[in-house]
């Protein structure tokens, strides 16, 4: 058994986690316990906060939104970002960690299915709608843009009724994880990551 804190950004992704990601983990013999940051997602925070998480879990990992972490510069990258939140954590718990930033935020991965966007907020125009703004980025969902008004959750808020604690597990739920993985590599990576502690 492998004890896995995540620090998250809260309470849409530590709902996200509890009823949708650990039970899909539990399997794997991995045990998932979200930790909500409580929003102001900043190195120097999720630093001390992961420092914090260390000594209660056997590995610790993050899930934050790129679209919501504070204090970026204008060429930060994802990539560059976890590489950041790796070397501002002292060293002693480097081999430990796990960060993942979600390129560029949690409602990316709800168009993952648009059928089961769809389905949970009770609209077949919605269902369309989604196809139409997936088609726009290849197929991606993690390529669906970063800024005030075209990030995932800022188009779903503007054109539907979704709300996000409610909504957006529900959604996820409804797709499951083996779905989200197929379209969404980020992800799958952080995922595939996470499956290969129990090796």
């Amino acid at each position: 058994m492998v004890r896995v804190g995540i620090s998250v950004e809260g309470t849409t992704e530590e709902k996200f986690i509890k009823q949708v990601l650990a039970p899909y983990f539990i399997d794997k013999n991995i045990y998932l316990t979200p930790i909500s940051l409580g929003g102001d997602v900043n190195i120097d925070k999720v630093s001390a906060e992961l420092k914090k998480m260390a000594n209660s879990f056997d590995h610790v990992t993050t899930f934050y939104d790129f679209y919501g972490f504070k204090g970026v510069s204008e060429d930060e990258t994802k990539t560059s970002l976890e590489n950041k939140i790796l070397n501002r954590v002292h060293e002693s718990i480097r081999t430990k960690l796990t960060p993942f930033i979600q390129k560029y935020e949690f409602e990316g991965l709800l168009f993952s299915c648009p059928e089961s966007m769809g389905l949970v907020l009770k609209s077949d125009r919605i269902t369309q709608w989604a196809q139409d703004i997936l088609a726009q980025f290849n197929g991606n969902p993690e390529s669906i843009n970063n800024s005030p008004q075209t990030a995932p959750s800022k188009r779903l808020i503007a054109s539907t009724h979704y709300r996000k604690t409610t909504h957006g597990p529900k959604i996820a739920k409804e797709m499951g994880i083996d779905k989200i993985r197929v379209k969404c590599a980020g992800f799958n990576t952080w995922l595939t990551q996470l499956e290969a502690l129990t090796t």
